[in-house]
């Protein structure tokens, strides 16, 4: 199977007047997933933690694509006082936002506790983005046709919603379990927001952009990337067999952001719609264990998630 890139997949489009968002995109993966959007002329916000990293890739993203419509904007995502200012300081410029890319992660940290109360992973990875989402809504409607794609990963099979205990105040907490958690919910948030906002014009699709090595895998020691199945990531640099660089993982999440014809509510890998495992066993590429998409999840978590954030659905 050829894999293709983020710019080939951009390559017949043109997002001139578009304005898109990328979570995450000042590094790795949403650094590619920017450069094909703004090499297609949309304006580009990076958003990030880091001032420094932000303004050093929107001058390399302005370089490489002739685009100066590149703007960086410090979020932390593990805040949520940080996320519903950003959020609504954006929506307060009355612009219409058309794509919105919730590509920013941790994965298998140590046990963490935000500010707010929340497991690390679970706030940054999922409720961040869902507080994100919610405050967006209104530059969402104004496009009229917007599309949200949210970053999950074939880790969610590793742990389903614990919705007794999300937050591990009680049960053990075993960090890959907790990044499957997260990354379930990731899905789970593409279903719920088709469910309430499709009828709106809005398409949002999970996307599993397959394995690549990025700074995500900084807080694994080597014995961790053993265990996990990565030894050759021991060797920093290294691509191991089946795994991708960040210009080709960042192809499906572009593809869901301009591909016609998508339905929303779907679990995309590979710039394709893929298809639920009902076998015994890990699912292998292209699959996705059933509970991602579930509509009753998807349901239980949104009041979960509205719990934990503060936060409803507006008029």
């Amino acid at each position: 199977m050829t894999v293709r890139t983020a710019l080939e997949v951009i390559a017949d489009h043109d997002l001139t007047g578009r304005e898109a968002i990328v979570t995450g995109g000042a590094a790795g993966l949403g650094f590619e997933t920017a450069r094909a959007l703004a090499a297609a002329g949309a304006r580009v916000v990076l958003a990030g933690r880091d001032q420094q990293v932000g303004a050093a890739a929107v001058a390399a993203l302005r370089a490489s694509t002739g685009n100066d419509r590149i703007v960086f904007r410090p979020l932390d995502l593990a805040s949520l006082e940080s996320v519903t200012t950003w959020a609504h300081k954006h929506a307060a410029t009355g612009k219409p936002l058309h794509i919105l890319i919730l590509n920013a992660g941790i994965m298998a940290t140590p046990l963490r506790r935000t500010a707010d109360g929340v497991e690390s992973q679970f706030a940054v990875n999922y409720l961040g983005h869902f507080a994100l989402t919610m405050g967006l809504l209104p530059s969402l409607r104004a496009a009229g046709s917007a599309r949200v794609v949210s970053l999950t990963s074939r880790a969610h099979r590793r742990g389903d919603i614990d919705f007794d205990d999300p937050n591990y105040l009680r049960r053990h907490y075993d960090p890959w379990q907790a990044y499957g958690q997260s990354k379930t919910a990731c899905a789970l948030l593409a279903v719920g927001l088709h469910a309430r906002y499709a009828v709106e014009g809005l398409t949002a699709n999970a996307v599993m952009p397959g394995g690549i090595v990025t700074g995500l895998q900084r807080h694994l020691d080597p014995e961790q990337l053993a265990a996990a199945g990565w030894p050759a990531l021991r060797r920093r640099g290294d691509i191991p067999p089946g795994w991708r660089t960040p210009e080709q993982g960042a192809a499906t999440s572009v593809w869901a952001a301009v591909a016609p014809g998508l339905v929303g509510g779907e679990y995309l890998e590979d710039c394709a719609v893929a298809t639920a495992w009902n076998a015994d066993g890990n699912p292998p590429p292209g699959y996705y264990l059933p509970y991602a998409v579930d509509p009753g999840r998807a349901d239980r978590l949104w009041a979960l998630a509205e719990q934990l954030a503060g936060v409803g659905r507006k008029p």
